[in-house]
């Protein structure tokens, strides 16, 4: 029996988002009887460290904030000591690997582009894989942009969230990646299903929009509080459900106040189950300016609830316009005449609902979990031939 190949994801903590459960979703599913399976955290923080698997090894770096003091004044004296020690071992990877991680790995994984220059500053001889989930499109700092995707290109192999993805690099920077695949993130419809029926959710409002999300000024929560107020001022009376927790909560709560729908906005913050709250509105939005290839909307099909999304990042590979979804531009007019129809028009949404039934089926998790296997295993035997 051939020894089990050692793999390494490393990440910042397990705060809940998108990535997030895309990582807990392979640690889940990665075949143990080839992979031995170790996560690194930096720090052991956020919703989703509970779900972990437990027969992965799990090396935490750092206290998260949830195991810190209460008291504000030794909690600021234990962020700043933490702060300096990550600075600390940053400028000294092989001191980390030495001292904390204390093993050898055939593979190295940087799941989102935080964990980048971490993977390649690995001492390790290991093939080093990353995953890349952005839209650089929407991103205005160029040099945020170009260290980004030249830092791609050190890799041995990049994982692309969607076609869209890796095409826009190209259009824009004319960079190809001849070493990289697209594989799109698994969905995981029959779980979703049963988690919304956990607790009943009873809106005040209907008809109610859910929507799903960190709140960042990308997600464009702010545009679609000003549409809500154009769409009651028309009369057409409806109500919001945000499910997230981000930076932008404050500015949103205060616009809220300004605009008068504190009532009719619901900022519902972050929801470990959030599923409930989707499953029992009448329609959903998502108006961001930017994804990748978001988990968000084949959760939303499972519950066959009617979509509303702007047509960015990998969202277009994802629904088929008109039929089970509707698809608009990422701007304040586009995403308010799409809600309008929906606001107004039963027989649009009563086929979008009909046909998200066959929609679901489009996302076919156990090829992607063999997608990724495979390329862990090409990356294996390639280190080993040149070795």
């Amino acid at each position: 029996m051939h020894p089990k190949i050692q793999v390494l994801f490393r990440h910042r903590s397990m705060e809940m988002g998108g990535v997030e459960k895309v990582l807990i979703d392979l640690l889940e599913n990665l075949p143990r009887e080839i992979f031995d399976i170790t996560l690194f955290l930096t720090l052991n923080q956020g919703e989703l460290r509970n779900y972990i698997p437990k027969d992965i090894n799990v090396i935490t770096f750092q206290k998260g904030k949830e195991d810190m003091s209460k008291n504000k004044l030794l909690k600021t004296l234990q962020m700043i000591k933490r702060s300096l020690i990550l600075l600390f071992y940053r400028k000294k990877p092989k001191l980390l690997y030495k001292k904390i991680i204390k093993k050898d790995f055939d593979i190295e994984i940087a799941p989102t582009y935080a964990e980048f220059e971490n993977i390649l500053s690995s001492p390790l001889k290991s093939r080093k894989i990353a995953w890349f989930h952005t839209d650089v499109s929407y991103d205005p700092d160029q040099k945020r942009v170009l260290n980004r995707i030249h830092n791609l290109k050190k890799f041995d192999w990049v994982i692309f969230g969607s076609k869209q993805t890796r095409d826009v690099i190209k259009d824009l920077y004319h960079i190809d990646y001849p070493k990289s695949s697209v594989i799109y993130n698994s969905i995981k419809i029959n779980e979703v299903k049963e988690k919304a029926l956990e607790f009943p959710i009873d809106y005040n409002h209907h008809p109610i929009f859910s929507s799903m999300g960190r709140l960042h000024s990308r997600k464009n929560y702010h545009t679609l509080m000003k549409i809500h107020r154009r769409l009651l001022d028309e009369g057409l009376i409806h109500a919001i459900a945000v499910i997230g927790g981000g930076n932008e909560m404050e500015n949103l709560k205060r616009q809220a106040r300004e605009l008068d729908v504190e009532k009719t906005f619901l900022l519902l913050d972050t929801q470990t189950n959030p599923y409930p709250y989707i499953k029992n509105s009448d329609y959903f939005v998502l108006p961001s300016e930017s994804e990748s290839y978001p988990l968000t909307i084949g959760e939303v099909m499972a519950l066959n609830i009617p979509i509303i999304s702007t047509d960015v990042g990998g969202i277009p590979e994802m629904i088929d316009h008109q039929t089970d979804g509707y698809l608009v531009k990422p701007d304040e007019n586009s995403i308010y005449e799409g809600m309008k129809i929906f606001l107004t028009n039963p027989e649009i949404v009563k086929k979008i609902k009909y046909n998200t039934e066959k929609g679901v089926e489009k996302f076919d998790n156990q090829k992607i979990y063999d997608a990724v296997t495979s390329v862990f295993l090409n990356q294996y035997h390639l280190n080993n031939e040149g070795s």
